[in-house]
């Protein structure tokens, strides 16, 4: 079995080794047709686009996406194809909920008398109701997938889109990006989103970047309709939008979820689904290291650092440094 392994997937090494005959790690945005074509797996981040360009003609049955956001594997093709995928749901919902925590603190948001509007109640929507919550935050919940499938939080009956609009001091995403079908998300929060906020809003997107409109929020925020942002993800990306960076509160280079603890969940999980799909049996060893954790000041300064220096986007995500949740 030969596998491809994005370079940036950390505690891999020496794991894979285990479960395949060959492993090639190469820079995921590199990965191209000539690479994959007699390769049996690929384990992936959000950087390689796999769809029929990538994937046509080669060997690969097996896609996992070591994330939680899966919009860059074409699935439709890969069903067509015969090519099973698998992502990471909640590997990294601790840390990206406490990167909202620590945001709003940052932000001076984080105030008992405030109301929050959480826009997706997946696993990591449900950890931040939870968190904050706990900080004696009233806490909104929209999510119509749950609501359809009378997926109820206890206590909690899901509102509308816009309720939130009409009610919360603090919106923030967490959905995936759907950009067709009953419940798309792509530019969920537009022109028409931003002008019809009465509260003036803190807006948050750590979810995907095409949620969020990123004209129509600079526009906002030019226009006062809402009063601060904090963008970990964005449009365009590395290629982001450099006046609405300057805009923001915090700005982020989309590593909400770059915890080593939820990089390990990744990597834990990327390894099973492998070792699954090879009908072995196999307990990935992965040891943490000792590091620094996640707080208001590693958070401004992974933004004072963007702000400072936008061309090195994909060095700042890629190199970011160990942090522990």
């Amino acid at each position: 079995m030969k596998v491809i392994v994005d370079n940036k997937i950390p505690y891999i090494r020496g794991q894979i080794e285990q479960l395949a005959d060959e492993v090639v790690y190469l820079s995921g945005s590199a990965i191209k047709h000539e690479d994959v074509k007699n390769a049996d797996v690929l384990i992936v981040r959000t950087r390689t686009r796999c769809d029929r360009n990538l994937l046509e003609g080669s060997k690969v049955r097996l896609i996992v996406t070591a994330t939680i956001g899966y919009d860059h594997i074409d699935t439709d093709y890969c069903e067509a194809a015969g090519i099973k995928w698998t992502n990471c749901p909640g590997c990294n919902a601790n840390s990206v909920c406490q990167y909202v925590h620590h945001a709003l603190e940052a932000t001076g948001f984080l105030r008992a008398s405030l109301t929050v509007g959480i826009v997706g109640v997946g696993h990591v929507g449900s950890l931040v109701a939870k968190d904050l919550e706990q900080s004696g935050m009233h806490v909104l919940l929209c999510d119509p997938p749950r609501e359809v499938a009378n997926d109820f939080v206890p206590n909690h009956p899901f509102v509308s889109l816009q309720t939130i609009q009409a009610e919360a001091n603090i919106i923030t995403f967490h959905t995936p990006l759907m950009k067709t079908g009953p419940y798309a998300s792509y530019h969920m929060a537009d022109e028409v989103f931003f002008h019809q906020l009465p509260r003036r809003p803190l807006i948050i997107n750590a979810s995907r970047g095409g949620v969020v409109d990123n004209e129509a929020l600079l526009r906002a925020l030019h226009d006062g309709r809402v009063a601060s942002a904090v963008i970990d993800t964005w449009e365009g990306e590395p290629d982001i939008n450099l006046e609405l960076l300057q805009q923001v509160a915090i700005g982020t280079p989309h590593i909400a979820g770059y915890s080593a603890d939820g990089k390990a969940n990744a990597t834990r999980m990327s390894l099973e689904a492998v070792a699954q799909f090879a009908g072995v049996d196999f307990v990935p060893q992965i040891t943490l290291p000792d590091a620094p954790k996640l707080s208001v000041e590693t958070l401004k300064d992974d933004s004072e650092r963007l702000k400072r220096h936008p061309e090195l986007f994909e060095q700042l995500r890629g190199d970011y440094p160990i942090r522990r949740e």
